[in-house]
């Protein structure tokens, strides 16, 4: 995957760390599974603009902190 991609995972993945939230329970609060959770934070997946809304409002973070890198 690109560059892009793997930056964004590599944020998700920070932030969800920091919260001490596990994948599986940050899917559940996204309505995402844990695997492409996984796959997001690994950057090899590229989300869509949704995705990411649902993922930010997950983590209760402002959509630009995902791009905070």
């Amino acid at each position: 995957m690109n560059e892009l991609s793997k930056q964004i995972g590599t944020k998700i993945q920070q932030i969800r760390k920091q919260q001490q939230l596990s994948q599986e329970y940050l899917g559940e609060l996204a309505n995402l599974t844990k695997n492409y959770i996984g796959l997001l934070e690994r950057g090899r997946r590229n989300p869509t603009l949704q995705t990411l809304a649902q993922i930010a409002k997950a983590l209760n973070v402002p959509l630009e902190a995902l791009f905070d890198f």
